[in-house]
């Protein structure tokens, strides 16, 4: 018994190590968030790892309101595309700097819509909005061909 006695309290205290190390590892903060709409301590928001599908940050820009209006298109309309749309990576600019520009397409009532988001930091903002089944003539200020983004 004697024998035993050191090796039992070097296994003890490799025991004990290793559980002060793991509560010290519990009280340290995940460096990988498992959410990607953390507020930093600064109060910014980081908006930074994909769409946020949160309409509290939503902004409409003059032109996306002016679109709106000569497509017949409502706000509830574009919150649902915003919460339930596809992602259209093909017309979207998920690199644009300081705004990523996400382009969301869905169904709503039976009208087949694409509005184009600019996802910043504080908020997200309504670009413009499409109607992909109908052709509408609309004079809205800024109509150029830069959001001429239909196909």
């Amino acid at each position: 018994m004697k024998k035993a006695i050191p090796f039992i309290l070097l296994v003890l205290a490799a025991v004990f190590v290793l559980v002060i190390k793991k509560c010290k590892n519990n009280d340290k903060p995940s460096s990988i968030s498992k959410t990607t709409n953390k507020v930093n301590p600064a109060g910014a928001v980081n908006r930074d790892h994909g769409f946020d599908r949160r309409i509290s940050f939503i902004e409409y820009t003059k032109h996306a309101r002016c679109r709106m209006d000569c497509r017949h298109i409502t706000q509830a309309e574009v919150e649902d595309i915003m919460r339930n749309g596809d992602i259209n990576y093909r017309k979207s600019e998920v690199d644009d700097k300081p705004c990523p520009v996400y382009a969301l397409e869905g169904f709503v009532n039976n009208e087949k819509l694409r509005i184009v988001f600019a996802q910043c930091d504080q908020k997200t903002k309504v670009v413009t909005v499409i109607d992909l089944d109908k052709e509408w003539q609309c004079d809205c200020p800024g109509d150029d061909k830069k959001y001429k983004n239909r196909n």
